[in-house]
């Protein structure tokens, strides 16, 4: 018994008042932005401003498509790994929501609020690839043309990352909201 103390004792510390939550929050949220599914933002602007110019097939838009090539096949997952993924972060996710808005651990509704974005983050994520990963096959068979690919491609990974700046602007506002009255409502932790 004095084990499941231990545990409740750690998820019970204090997380909303601590600067190094609110590192983490900030920093997990500014380095997902700088890529799309791996893909450095700097490469897709490029290969977006030289598709708009009308040059279809630039270094900047053959680059962007070997990277696709390079990243897209590590976001396959087969239905077995993705029945399993799911069970597995959905009973962990589960877990800290109970421990935290049923029991009110403060560690735990921190780490829920933290976690469950980066969670829906991957889902997105994961979505695009499986719609990206067929515009690169027809276009390494030769049944598209390397513009056509890269045109689909800039599109739908710019919608991506406008999802995604909503995403991460939400879940710091929720986040920042909860942890202001988590704080006032218990100012000395209790």
């Amino acid at each position: 018994m004095p084990q499941f103390n231990g545990v409740i004792g750690l998820l019970d510390s204090r997380s909303f008042v601590t600067v190094w939550y609110w590192l983490v929050l900030v920093g997990m949220w500014s380095t997902t932005g700088r890529s799309v599914l791996g893909v450095p933002t700097e490469i897709l602007g490029r290969a977006r401003s030289d598709l708009r110019a009308g040059r279809g097939e630039t270094m900047a838009v053959i680059t962007l498509l070997d990277w696709l090539s390079l990243v897209l096949p590590r976001w396959r997952m087969g239905p077995r790994e993705g029945v399993v993924f799911l069970g597995v972060t959905s009973f962990g996710l589960t877990v800290l929501a109970l421990m935290g808005f049923l029991f009110w651990l403060e560690m735990a509704q921190a780490l829920f609020l933290l976690l469950f974005p980066f969670w829906l983050l991957f889902w997105m994520r994961h979505a695009l690839a499986r719609r990206l990963i067929p515009l690169i096959e027809d276009a390494q068979e030769g049944r598209a043309s390397p513009e056509e690919t890269a045109t689909a491609a800039v599109r739908r990974m710019v919608r991506h990352r406008t999802w995604v700046l909503l995403l991460s602007m939400l879940a710091v506002a929720v986040t920042a909201l909860w942890g202001t009255l988590w704080s006032l409502l218990h100012p000395n932790g209790l």
